[in-house]
């Protein structure tokens, strides 16, 4: 089998992601300018955020697996299905990394830490009574989307003794401290509005002008999920104009996010570049690049794949 690999790790990383293959097969890790060479002779792509599409398909001929991370917005599945390529996603692998970024993104708003961070680098300091911050317990979050990843951050959001709202997704009425509610509550009454649904054409601008009208002009809005979902444009907007106040963006609708981005203008944003859900040790990375290979490896053996998106080709019993 020949796997290529969309990314360009340290050599301690690489050396960590080649380990979880068998020897015998060919891992070629390139950047997005090596990719339509290596890929002519690959029998599977595990292509991280680059876009699969047709125009990219018609270089592989031997390809028999797309194997992403948890999001797949950014492969084409009917032009997948079509050339008999299977898709598969690594949907849960990274959930717990990805719901302590948003606690991440909350802390950091909520406790001011990068104010107080710059404040004490200029040899300043504050009064007792100037310090400002508040206790999450006084805060109810609502999760938009409780798979995998809302599970998550409902557990963690419990553990502080948040209230905790969810619309949306498989364990919704499964996970215990979860007040189900529709879009509407959730938006009107929480604190902190958190995404975790993927990207399609039902979600794609979910959250926009009309959703911001109906929040808490105080809320924070964090995105782990698809820069899609939310209407960028709206979202300034109502930044902008004390509509909501806070978003904690670690996806956009255009990534690189450009750099004339209103965005990065603003005060009341946080912004990281998508890395919510990546590895951060070599513990995790040996994990998901497992996870990742047992799929491959079940593809060659004409098995059906984990967390299978698209199947075309007829499997045996």
């Amino acid at each position: 089998m020949k796997v290529v690999i969309v990314q360009k790790p340290s050599a301690e990383i690489e050396k960590t992601i080649r380990a979880t293959f068998p020897p015998e097969w060919k891992v070629v890790l390139t950047g997005p300018e090596g990719l339509r060479a290596e890929i002519a002779d690959a029998d599977a792509l595990i292509p991280e955020h680059h876009i699969v599409d047709e125009a990219l398909l018609r270089s592989a001929p031997r390809l028999r697996i797309v194997q992403t991370g948890a999001g797949y917005d950014n492969v084409d599945l009917a032009a997948c299905a079509r050339r008999g390529i299977a898709v598969s996603n690594a949907a849960g692998i990274n959930a717990r990394a990805v719901a302590e970024h948003v606690f991440a993104f909350i802390f950091s708003w909520y406790k001011n830490i990068g104010h107080f961070d710059r404040i004490v680098k200029k040899d300043g300091w504050m009064d007792t009574a100037d310090r400002t911050g508040v206790l999450l317990s006084d805060k109810r979050i609502g999760i938009i989307g409780i798979g995998r990843i809302g599970r998550e951050v409902a557990r963690l959001a419990r553990a502080f003794g948040m209230d905790v709202l969810g619309w949306g997704g498989r364990f919704l009425q499964e996970e215990p401290g979860i007040r189900p509610v529709d879009l509407e509550t959730l938006l009107r009454e929480s604190d902190i509005v958190t995404l975790h649904v993927s990207l399609n054409e039902q979600t794609r601008h979910l959250i926009g002008r009309p959703e911001f009208t109906r929040m808490k002009g105080d809320a924070c809005l964090v995105n782990t999920a698809r820069g899609g979902v939310v209407d960028e444009a709206a979202l300034f907007e109502a930044l902008k104009e004390g509509g909501i106040g806070v978003a904690c963006l670690d996806v956009f609708e255009t990534e690189p996010l450009p750099a004339d981005s209103p965005l990065r203008s603003l005060p009341n944003v946080l912004l990281t570049p998508h890395v919510a859900g990546e590895p951060d040790s070599h513990k995790s990375i040996t994990i998901r690049y497992r996870f990742f290979a047992d799929n491959i490896r079940r593809v060659a053996a004409y098995e059906i794949p984990i967390n299978v998106i698209t199947l075309p080709y007829p499997m045996p019993v």
